[in-house]
């Protein structure tokens, strides 16, 4: 006795796989995903999450926007709308509307997804997004998704403050342009917002991204003139911005008209343009994301 050698411990999970094998429940072989496809309780976890993150301080994320928006239409209507002034052929407060709501969706969408990864990295907690079942792929989406539906809540909160607000129309001429160019705003920046987040190790480089780039391109990009009253060299860099057709584009929706250029063919385009450009951001954040840069170092 010994002289007989000791039995070898058995593998428990073998001994499992193999009794359930016996009664009928197959595992798949060790190395091979079990989730093919979408995982889309995944997906849908993780975009709850992201909702119930900025709706639990609704009046934070949601109200204040809204507060802070009229309050530029009333400044401005106030300074430079006297006297019955018109713009694009409408009154000017009528004018200044339209691109104040997508202004506010879009800086809504960047301080969504821009808080998202970050806040992640600097509280330790960066592996709840990271270890869960998902692709890469799957991962942007949800945070993108969930930005674009703060986009449209403040969108929608702020158009409605907007028509309670004497001697502004806020009428829709085309909805496929509203829709259209207020979505590709809003997905713009949250793509933008993003690629910030994997990028930023403290909250001083997000809000450097926000005074430096996201807030000088929302307010040179049209929102408040027609570019059609600067100077040549002011409004080949205004064309330049992509804020300007997301702008100008949403306000045709409204108007039935823009600075774009003439027709609908020329709003047509910068609608395709922007679809573009939002496809090449995504694939660009997405390779990042993959990459790991910032957030498995």
């Amino acid at each position: 006795m010994a002289d007989q050698a000791p039995a070898a411990n058995p593998d428990p999970g073998a001994a499992l796989e193999k009794k359930l094998a016996g009664e009928g429940t197959r595992f798949a072989p060790r190395g091979e995903p079990v989730i093919t496809g979408i995982n889309r309780i995944g997906l849908w976890s993780l975009y709850i999450k992201e909702v119930r993150r900025f709706l639990k301080v609704h009046t934070q994320t949601i109200w204040g926007p809204a507060v802070t928006t009229l309050l530029f239409l009333i400044i401005f209507t106030v300074a430079l709308g006297r006297g019955g002034r018109e713009v694009l052929g409408a009154p000017f407060a009528s004018f200044v509307a339209p691109g104040l709501i997508v202004m506010g969706m879009m800086q809504n969408a960047f301080a969504n997804s821009s808080f998202s990864l970050l806040s992640g990295k600097i509280q330790g907690t960066i592996i709840d997004l990271l270890m869960p079942p998902l692709s890469y792929g799957e991962l942007m989406t949800g945070i993108v998704a969930a930005a674009v539906t703060r986009a449209v809540m403040v969108g929608g909160t702020v158009a409605l403050a907007m028509a309670l607000w004497p001697g502004v129309s806020v009428a829709v001429e085309h909805w496929w342009a509203v829709i259209w160019f207020g979505l590709m705003g809003s997905t713009m920046l949250a793509l933008m917002g993003l690629a910030t987040s994997i990028w930023s190790e403290k909250f001083d480089h997000n809000a450097a991204i926000t005074n430096f780039v996201v807030a000088p391109l929302s307010l040179l990009s049209g929102t408040f003139y027609v570019i059609d009253n600067l100077h040549g060299v002011f409004q080949a860099i205004s064309r330049a911005n992509p804020f300007f057709y997301v702008i100008s584009g949403f306000r045709y929706g409204f108007l039935g008209e823009s600075d774009i250029g003439e027709g609908t063919g020329a709003v047509v385009r910068a609608a395709i343009g922007l679809g573009l450009l939002n496809l090449a951001m995504a694939v660009i954040v997405f390779l990042v994301l993959r990459s790991g840069w910032k957030l498995k170092d």
